[in-house]
C-alpha cells in the first residue's frame, strides 16, 4: 500500500470511528467533500492546515500533521520538492498552457529526451536516480489518456526546440512524432515561435498556467534547481495577459504542426531540420 493510500485510509478509519460524516468532519475548514474523499483514497496529498484540523477534530495528538511530509515525499515520485504542487495540480486542471523557450515540456517528452535533459542537469546522478526521474516524468503524461480528466493543453514552443536537436536524429524524430501524435489525437495544441519574431512577451523564462473547476488558477515557472508557484489572482492575471500576447505572435496551430511534421521527417531521413525562417 502506498504512503498516501495508507494515511488516507487511516484518516477515513479515524473519522468513521468518531461517527463523523464527510460534512461534519469538514465543519470549520475551507475544504469540500470531493477534496476530502480524494485524500481518503490516496489521490491527493493532505494540506498542512487540513492535517492540523484532523488532529484537532479527531484528537490524534499531531499524528496527521507529522505524517504530512511522508505523504508529500511519496507523492513526488522522482520530482523535486518545489514541483510537488504542480505535480498534483496537473491531475485536476481544466486547462494547462505552457511556454517553452528552452526545453520541450515534461508532459510531452519521450523517455530518451527526458533522460538526456536529466543527465545534462545532474551529470553525477546514479543510474537508478536517473531512471526514477524518467519514470516519474513519463507517468505525468498518462493524463492525456484519461478521457474523464484530460485537460485542454496548449504548448507554445520556440523554434530552436525543433531545429536544434539534443538527441541523435532517430530519437529526435521520435520526440517530434510524439508531439504530432498527441496533436492529431486532439489532446494538445502546439504552436511555434520563430526566431525572426524578435522581442516578445515572456522572453525571460518558461511559463505554465493552470485553471481549475474548484480553485483559483496557478502560474508556475522554474530554473534548474528551483521553481516558483504563484496563486495570487492579480499576478496570475498579468501572466495570463502576457501569455495571450505571446500566442498572438506565434505561428498558427495548423502551420506549426506542419513544420513539426516536416522536421520529424528530416530527422528520420538523417537530415538536419531546416530553420523555419
Amino acid at each position: 500500500m502506498s504512503v498516501p493510500t495508507f494515511y488516507g485510509k487511516e484518516l477515513r478509519w479515524k473519522r468513521e470511528a468518531a461517527g463523523l460524516s464527510l460534512e461534519a468532519f469538514l465543519e470549520g475548514s475551507f475544504y469540500g467533500k470531493t477534496y476530502l474523499s480524494d485524500i481518503e483514497h490516496g489521490e491527493r496529498r493532505m494540506p498542512l492546515d487540513l492535517a492540523r484540523h484532523a488532529d484537532r477534530v479527531l484528537d490524534t495528538d499531531g499524528f496527521f500533521e507529522r505524517r504530512c511530509e511522508d505523504v508529500r515525499k511519496a507523492k513526488r515520485g522522482g520530482h523535486a520538492a518545489y514541483f510537488e504542487k504542480v505535480l498534483e495540480a496537473e491531475k485536476y486542471a481544466l486547462t494547462i498552457e505552457e511556454w517553452c523557450p528552452i526545453l520541450i515540456p515534461g508532459l510531452l517528452q519521450t523517455a530518451a529526451y527526458a533522460r538526456a535533459v536529466i543527465l545534462a542537469g545532474f551529470p553525477l546522478s546514479l543510474d537508478e536516480e536517473v531512471e526514477e526521474k524518467v519514470s516519474g516524468r513519463m507517468a505525468r503524461a498518462e493524463l492525456f489518456d484519461l478521457d474523464h480528466r484530460t485537460p485542454q493543453y496548449w504548448a507554445i514552443l520556440h523554434e530552436s526546440l525543433i531545429t536544434d536537436p539534443i538527441l541523435p536524429p532517430p530519437e529526435m524524430a521520435e520526440q517530434l512524432d510524439r508531439i504530432v501524435e498527441l496533436a492529431e489525437r486532439r489532446r494538445i495544441t502546439p504552436q511555434l515561435i520563430l526566431r525572426r519574431i524578435g522581442a516578445h512577451p515572456l522572453m525571460t523564462g518558461p511559463a505554465k498556467i493552470m485553471t481549475f473547476a474548484d480553485a483559483p488558477p496557478l502560474f508556475y515557472t522554474e530554473a534548474l534547481h528551483s521553481g516558483d508557484t504563484i496563486d495570487d489572482p492579480a499576478l496570475v492575471a498579468q501572466y495570463r495577459w502576457s501569455y495571450d500576447q505571446l500566442r498572438a505572435v506565434a505561428l498558427s496551430p495548423k502551420a506549426s504542426l506542419a513544420m513539426i511534421k516536416s522536421a520529424a521527417e528530416d530527422y528520420r531521413n538523417g537530415k538536419q531540420a531546416d530553420r523555419l525562417e
